[in-house]
């Protein structure tokens, strides 16, 4: 789509998530020198991870979700105790800072989800973000059911009728909000039964939380198949995504745009909000060092050969020899039908190649050792206007941040770039929202529920 089809979006102030899954987004991190190896399965951890964040007023804190133990024991485990579990805990012990918690459609059941997200947003004062998963690797699967992992257009079925489900619990019980109840705590006009009967769930309701302080916790998701475009412009709210060009984020903005609007939304109802990997030095020759040390390599031909390595794996289409120093080609990284492999991060790879025509040599560069998602080294100040730069032309909202070492990094992106970024007027210096629905600009549900009803 053209960027010419998105209309003129509202400025807002820059969004900021740190992720703070594992040890950090480097292989390498969870045996860095000088940090405990196993901080990984640490609760403190996390929460020193979360005051971090905080003393930075950033949003909220990440953690994806991969019930499973990974097969690449190389690493540290970047997913081991349950997000609903560890947000509840960073809740009571940090106060302001937001939580994109991941968690499957495909193995939750709606109404137990729906009443723990709903306590938990409740409980924080407003503070969740629910990153809504359809699940695409078969290990996962493995845990849950010996049927295997369903197709993507099953996935993406039962993933819309999840939602439709929990966002019709979430607003289910309006509970008295006065100083004391005029009449009874409820009735069928104030709990109201939702009695859902699908092709995947049965939930007759009301939910037993009542309706919470943001309405209810807002919707993220990540997928960029066709099926997770029409999934996002339906349910979503934020999409994280990656993106590795500045026009093709305009163009997924404007692709989701047209999404929305599809399911009867405004346009500019979701906010793009994409990965970013963040690599600091106090020069950019230092950067570019940190870049190679903390992704095992000795310098650039050897991160140039990993790159090629991988990629041969992931395309076969990418030839056996390839000059590093002349541009390459989109056709050699088309994303394939049958990967496992999320679509997004192919189909970012393929777009950078497509749009800028970069050279083996400076995509590594371009790209995050973590997912795929963007690379983004230099100076503090450089860094700085790099984030900057793809919000000020509107291509998105905000980032979701990934850091090679935690905290070293973490907390030199705080102490460094951040104060930038508020002394550039784009990102506060205190919390302007107690809820995550008003540090990003998104309307209550509750407006729009009132709207249907009148209607």
């Amino acid at each position: 789509m053209s960027t010419a089809a998105r209309p003129p979006q509202p400025q807002r102030r820059l969004t900021l998530a740190a992720s703070i899954v594992g040890a950090g987004a480097s292989a390498r991190a969870w045996n860095w020198p000088g940090t405990k190896w196993n901080r990984f399965a640490d609760w403190e951890h996390y929460r020193r991870s979360a005051e971090i964040a905080r003393s930075g007023i950033l949003d909220a804190v990440f953690v994806s979700d991969h019930p499973a133990l990974q097969r690449d024991s190389s690493r540290g485990p970047g997913h081991l105790f349950d997000p609903i579990t560890l947000f509840s805990a960073i809740a009571g012990a940090v106060p302001d800072i937001g939580f994109v918690l991941t968690a499957s459609t495909s193995y939750n059941s709606p109404y137990n989800l729906a009443r723990r997200l709903a306590s938990l947003d409740t409980i924080s004062g407003g503070r969740v973000i629910f990153n809504a998963v359809a699940g695409f690797n078969p290990d996962i699967a493995a845990n849950f059911t010996a049927d295997g992992l369903l197709d993507r257009e099953d996935r993406y079925r039962k993933a819309d009728e999840f939602l439709e489900v929990v966002k019709k619990l979430w607003l289910s019980w309006d509970a008295p909000d006065g100083p004391e109840p005029t009449g009874p705590l409820w009735d069928e006009t104030t709990a109201r039964v939702i009695d859902h009967h699908g092709e995947f769930f049965d939930v007759r309701g009301p939910l037993n939380v009542p309706v919470g302080p943001q309405g209810y916790p807002v919707i993220s998701q990540a997928g960029a198949s066709a099926q997770g475009i029409d999934f996002a412009g339906k349910h979503a709210e934020i999409v994280y995504a990656a993106l590795l060009s500045k026009q093709a984020a305009l163009d997924y903005a404007a692709t989701l745009d047209a999404a929305a609007r599809a399911h009867g939304r405004p346009a500019d109802s979701i906010r793009l909000f994409p990965g970013v990997n963040v690599c600091i030095g106090d020069t950019r020759e230092e950067a570019l060092r940190r870049h190679e040390v903390t992704n095992g390599v000795s310098g650039e031909e050897e991160l140039i050969a990993r790159f090629l390595t991988e990629q041969r794996a992931l395309n076969p289409a990418l030839p056996r020899s390839i000059d590093v120093d002349k541009p390459l080609k989109a056709e050699w990284f088309a994303p394939q039908d049958d990967q496992t492999r999320p679509v997004g991060f192919s189909k970012a790879l393929q777009d950078l190649v497509r749009l800028e025509e970069p050279t083996t040599r400076q995509i590594v560069r371009r790209v995050g050792e973590v997912g795929g998602h963007r690379l983004v080294i230099g100076t503090p100040k450089e860094v700085a206007d790099a984030l900057i730069d793809w919000w000020a032309d509107g291509a998105v909202s905000g980032y979701n941040a990934h850091f090679p070492v935690l905290h070293e990094d973490l907390e030199r992106f705080v102490q460094q770039v951040v104060p930038i970024l508020q002394a550039e007027g784009v990102f506060p210096t205190e919390y302007d929202s107690p809820t995550i629905r008003g540090r990003f600009g998104l309307p209550d549900p509750r407006t729009a529920r009132s709207v249907e009803e009148l209607g």
